[in-house]
């Protein structure tokens, strides 16, 4: 991450925030959105990582300042976070779902706030069973909320993501590399909105078996991205030798 050369900075940020990252969470979507919603989280989707591209890479130096925050800070910090994402995405666990008491049960039309019944009985279980089945998928009732919610550890906020801009803007010298730092992020929220819109339904229609094979795939790949991040962040600090 030391070259603010745009080519250079599109293939950065098509590495950590590209369609391969998010595609799989497409798919998720497409599953219980129809094509026309799906469109319409894709572009609020799009929008939203483009604009926190956008103020990280204005504002670097003085979050960095006002936060005390070092560039290793920034490696270390992504690693682990993304580290901690890409082993869940590995044992099948979501953590990006939404809270269960919050989410309606599947039977019902009211949504299961404040309502506690015996751990223990067969309807607590049965109410607990059906929340969690639900919890990972969009509500058609509130498509875009639901969505982008969905694609926020993956794309919107991916902390890979949020370092590279934060990094790549420190190292800028001038308003203008910034503003370029923020053009190269953006159009790859383009890209992935282009790809999410085109073949998010077609994975969609995909086996949920299948999907869960390349999540777990993409896991594996994703934890050692992580861990990649904290030994380049640990080489900076000068614990650890770089490697020739």
């Amino acid at each position: 991450m030391t070259s603010l050369n745009l080519a250079d900075m599109l293939a950065l940020f098509l590495s950590v925030i590209g369609p391969q990252k998010v595609l799989l969470s497409f798919a998720r979507i497409a599953q219980t959105l129809d094509a026309k919603s799906v469109r319409l989280v894709a572009v609020v989707a799009a929008v939203a990582s483009a604009g926190i591209g956008f103020v990280c890479a204005l504002t670097a130096p003085w979050v960095a300042t006002f936060f005390h925050i070092s560039t290793p800070a920034l490696e270390l910090a992504a690693g682990v976070a993304f580290f901690v994402y890409a082993l869940a995405l590995v044992f099948g666990i979501h953590i990006d779902l939404a809270d269960p008491a919050h989410v309606p049960v599947s039977g019902s039309g009211e949504r299961a706030v404040g309502v506690r019944l015996p751990a223990g009985s067969a309807a607590g279980v049965a109410a607990g069973a059906g929340a969690v089945a639900v919890a990972g998928e969009a509500d058609p009732a509130h498509p875009v909320s639901s969505g982008v919610r969905t694609l926020l550890l993956p794309w919107v906020v991916s902390p890979l993501a949020v370092a590279a801009v934060l990094e790549e803007s420190l190292l800028a010298g001038s308003w203008g590399d910034r503003w370029e730092v923020g053009v190269a992020f953006a159009l790859i929220a383009i890209l992935n909105a282009v790809s999410g819109i085109a073949l998010g339904p077609v994975l969609g229609r995909t086996n949920d078996n299948v999907l869960e094979v390349f999540s777990r795939l993409l896991g594996i790949l994703l934890a050692a991205v992580g861990v990649q991040l904290f030994l380049i962040g640990l080489t900076t600090l000068g614990v650890i030798q770089p490697s020739h």
